[in-house]
Order: structure tokens, then C-alpha cells, then sequence
């Protein structure tokens, strides 16, 4: 299996294992009285699942991205280089007045 493909199963894995953390977090704490809906209702498994199951994609996503920023090439050079600052000379500029040649359609005489 490529390396690549390895490292995105584990940080899928790694989010869905994040996301039934805060759901189960979320549940505990009651938040929004979550606890109760799921508890007294006849589809609560089905909306604890959909509720893991949406979570899990986004942290599934965030940490593979994660993953992937945290990758870094070791160059061996140094930081690229340098750039010279363009210098300007303010007592040079003077503002030139210039006049406006198209008409507008608006403008009637």
C-alpha cells in the first residue's frame, strides 16, 4: 500500500476516533438537552450516528490536512534569497495634472 494512502486511512481513523470523543462529550454535558432528545426518542441511535457520522468528516478532513501542512520539504539552501528594496526619491515626484477625454453618457451639454 503507498505510503500516502497508509497515511490517509490512519488520519481518517484519527478523526472519526475524534469525533466520537466530542459526541460523546456533546452527549455528556447535555449540551442543547441533546441527552434527553436522543434518550426519549424512537430514532435517537439513528441521529447519534448521523450526528458522528457528519463530525467525523469534517475533523476526518481537518486532520489529514493537518497531516499533509505538518509534511515539510528540508531544503538545504537558505531562504530563497534576498531582494533589493526599491528605493524611491519622494523629491522627485510631482504631480502632473491631467485632463479626462471621455465623456460620460450622462453628461449633456
Amino acid at each position: 500500500m503507498p505510503k500516502l494512502i497508509r497515511l490517509y486511512i490512519t488520519q481518517v481513523l484519527i478523526g472519526f476516533g475524534i469525533a466520537a470523543a466530542f459526541v460523546a462529550m456533546l452527549l455528556y454535558f447535555n449540551v442543547a438537552n441533546l441527552w434527553h432528545l436522543v434518550s426519549h426518542s424512537s430514532s435517537g441511535l439513528l441521529a447519534v450516528f448521523i450526528l458522528w457520522f457528519a463530525n467525523g468528516i469534517v475533523f476526518a478532513g481537518v486532520q489529514f490536512a493537518i497531516a499533509i501542512m505538518r509534511m515539510k520539504d528540508d531544503d538545504e539552501g537558505g531562504s530563497g534569497g534576498r531582494r533589493d528594496p526599491i528605493r524611491v526619491d519622494m523629491t522627485r515626484m510631482v504631480p502632473i495634472r491631467q485632463e479626462a477625454k471621455a465623456k460620460s453618457p450622462l453628461h449633456r451639454r
